[in-house]
Formats: structure tokens, sequence, C-alpha cells
């Protein structure tokens, strides 16, 4: 079911831009064959800079293994997602100083997800902000010097 009628389908990001050969464009990043913003990495797990964030710090943790969902994931490969999820938000948190954080997984095209890779939104969110949907541009995003504050902040 598509949900309410004359109600238009979600679509979140320009992500959602199919890949050359149907590739995943984060089992792309992951593997580094295809370029990001990383800010930490390991040998299960990439974080990265949303190339569409909704703030400055939008931060896409992600497996390295390719699963859709939550519940595909092996207990280890979930733990160490989760893991690095709070490394990062606390990295946020001291290099960022936000008011508070959104943590998001969305999980299926109607919660919004476009890249069907399961990864956890690491969202700063400052007093006022809202929730209007709108993208930074990449002067806004500050991309490079975001993510050198990042990493410094890693723990």
């Amino acid at each position: 079911m598509d949900g309410p009628p004359g109600r238009k389908p979600f679509v979140f990001s320009p992500a959602a831009e199919p890949r050359a050969g149907g590739r995943c464009l984060f089992c792309d990043i992951t593997s580094g064959r295809a370029a990001a913003h990383r800010v930490y990495e390991d040998a299960r797990v990439v974080a990265f800079l949303d190339r569409f964030p909704v703030a400055v710090g939008h931060t896409l943790v992600c497996p390295r293994v390719h699963v859709e969902k939550v519940g595909e994931l092996g207990e280890e490969d979930l733990v160490a997602l989760f893991r690095v999820v709070q490394r990062v938000a606390r990295a946020v948190e001291a290099a960022l100083e936000p008011d508070g954080l959104n943590l998001l997984v969305n999980q299926g095209a109607a919660a919004g997800q476009v890249v069907f890779h399961v990864h956890v939104h690491v969202s700063p969110r400052w007093r006022g902000q809202g929730f209007t949907g709108r993208r930074l541009s990449e002067a806004e995003a500050r991309f490079e010097e975001t993510a050198e504050r990042l990493r410094g902040a890693i723990r």
C-alpha cells in the first residue's frame, strides 16, 4: 500500500538515484570506491558526513556488510554499529555543541529509506531549527571543516 489516496510518495534525498551497474552507494563508500567525508572507520563500520545534510555535522554510520534492515545484521555487526553511533554522537556533541541530537534509522521506503543499506543518522539539532526537510548547501555544510572537527573529537 502506498498510503492514503492522493498522497505523494515520500522522497527524502537526491541520493535515491540509482548507481551505475546497480551498485549500492554505501557499499561503494565503505569500500572506498566512492568518495565521502569520513569521520571514523574500523573493520566493521564507517561513519561519514551525509552528502545532503539537514544540519552541520549530520553524519551517517554504516556497517560495511550490505543489509537493508537492522534485523538482518548479525549480532557482532549490530553491536559494532551502535558502538560507533555512540562514539559519533559523543563527538558531535563535543565538537559542535548542539542543543540536542536526532538518532534515526529509516527502514523501508515507507519510512523514508532511500539508500537500501542500513545506516543510522546522527543529526545535531539546535533550538528553533525545526523539521523543515531543508537540506544545507555545500557552503553551509562546511564538509571539510566539520569532518576534521569530528575526527578530532572521536574517542
